[in-house]
């Protein structure tokens, strides 16, 4: 198919679909879009998962099982922190995605400068956060038995240092997606792995006893890629981000966009899923010990890069669909979401064929995947795959809320059906809660509300669509639109 829905007329396109569409978020050139993140992903994927197990094989024989578990464990911690940014995700993207020419738009600018200062305050407090826990002696009770007594709680406090001192600097990758570059946050960021390979050869090679610092090393890398991306995207929005620089500082005097509307569901997001999907390590800290816990490691780095394909090409839509929503264009995401199921079988059963292998290299034989974890991690990167066209249709206020809704009620499913199975399946348990998790809330969940927003947009748009003006500010939390007063008049 040439376009996102399917050919025929159906009740959940709009008659404004059917016209010509004129924001080039047609089916080509949204399938340009997917390929150039999906492949970028791709090709990054394999030197990526290579030079980690090369890592993974590196630490175990020179420092132990036991610096592996923490290394997971501490890698794992940032995966639970992007609710740091606030939200600010969400109006950056939606707002440079929806613009005609984000460079010299107004209202780039002052969401620009909004999230900026919200990020720098957001940073200051992580910061304070990261001192007091460990002032405190807190980490282990937080982390578990499986960080290392000694150096652990300084290499998670230097882990946590460093993600708050990159958070600001995270809106350049915002800025590339919202762009429709996202390929190029992509290729910078898959120098990761090498530049944490390079650094761990010269720990070895001049001998430091780098064991437990070695979670701090994807951390400091990962600072400096974002530096590198920021860059780049303030060069693509010249002279926005300059402006913006020049304004942040004089904050009574320069005021920025109101976001709270779509800021304030994203954050609820980004506390909410973060610990229902994230948290695994942990329980398994607390509940299984080291060694399930070392097994759940190894099976997280062979499957979640196909969560990182299927991630990239899938945020690459967001900017599509904010784009179309702007000009009163809707295109159903179903067609995609099986397409993006299909696509994440397909990695899924390639790796789980292959992982009595990769398993047998990477730990030298002295860790076994059980078939019920590689199972449950292929199942769930399916629906990870089908989730995501469906999310980035739901960017709108009212979707974003909806996503909110059905995060917050997954989160005590997941976390405690992890907990729970934990015990008896050991690293399964929580992959398995998981799967029960998103298969409720944000794949059968998603795709209900997508089909009644869809039938609802197709019985009530007028023959000409709306107008343009109030289609870009009723995705602007900051205006009102015509078609908000309708609704609500309704």
């Amino acid at each position: 198919m040439s376009r996102l829905q399917a050919p025929g007329p159906r009740p959940e396109l709009t008659a404004a679909a059917a016209q010509p569409d004129e924001t080039g978020a047609d089916g080509r050139s949204v399938w340009a879009g997917i390929v150039r993140s999906g492949g970028m992903r791709l090709l990054v994927l394999p030197v990526s998962a290579l030079l980690g197990i090369v890592v993974t094989r590196l630490v175990i024989d020179n420092y132990g099982e036991a610096a592996f578990a923490q290394y997971g464990l501490l890698v794992g911690l940032g995966a639970l922190l992007p609710f740091a940014d606030l939200g600010m995700s969400a109006a950056v993207m939606n707002a440079v995605g929806a613009a005609r020419s984000p460079g010299t738009d107004d209202h780039v600018r002052a969401v620009l400068l909004t999230a900026v200062r919200v990020l720098i305050g957001s940073a200051a407090v992580l910061s304070a956060v990261a001192v007091t826990v460990t002032l405190l002696g807190l980490w282990p009770a937080l982390l578990g038995p499986a960080l290392l007594p000694d150096t652990g709680p300084l290499a998670a406090m230097a882990c946590l240092l460093f993600i708050a001192v990159a958070m600001p600097m995270g809106i350049g990758q915002r800025v590339l997606s919202g762009l429709g570059r996202n390929h190029v946050s992509i290729a910078l960021f898959g120098l990761q792995t090498p530049l944490v390979l390079l650094v761990l050869v010269g720990f070895l090679w001049v001998g430091v006893p780098a064991g437990s610092a070695m979670a701090v090393v994807p951390y400091g890398t990962t600072f400096v890629l974002a530096i590198v991306c920021t860059i780049v995207a303030a060069r693509a929005i010249r002279p926005a981000a300059r402006d913006v620089l020049r304004r942040v500082r004089h904050v009574r005097t320069q005021h920025g966009a109101r976001v709270f509307g779509v800021a304030w569901p994203m954050l609820v997001q980004m506390i909410a899923l973060p610990i229902a999907m994230q948290s695994d390590r942990i329980v398994l800290s607390h509940r299984a010990g080291v060694g399930e816990l070392a097994e759940y490691n190894l099976a997280a780095q062979m499957f979640v890069p196909i969560w990182a394909v299927v991630s990239s090409a899938g945020v690459t839509l967001w900017p599509v669909f904010a784009r179309a929503r702007a000009r009163g264009v809707r295109h159903s995401p179903v067609p995609m979401a099986w397409a993006f199921a299909g696509l994440a079988a397909g990695m899924a059963v390639l790796v789980a064929a292959a992982s009595p292998f990769l398993a047998d290299l990477a730990s030298g034989g002295r860790i076994e995947l059980g078939g019920l974890l590689v199972g449950s991690f292929a199942v769930l990167m399916v629906l990870q795959g089908a989730k995501y066209p469906l999310g980035m249709y739901m960017t709108d206020a009212r979707g974003l809320r909806f996503q909110a809704l059905m995060i917050v009620a997954m989160l005590p499913l997941n976390v405690g059906l992890s907990w729970w199975l934990a015990g008896p399946l050991g690293a399964a348990g929580p992959v398995l809660g998981s799967v029960i998790g998103v298969a409720a809330s944000q794949v059968l969940g998603n795709l209900l509300y997508v089909r009644r927003a869809l039938r609802a947009a197709g019985r009530d748009a007028a023959p000409a669509g709306p107008e343009p003006e109030a289609a870009v500010a009723a995705d602007r939390p900051d205006r009102v639109s015509v078609a908000d007063e309708e609704g609500r008049s309704r």
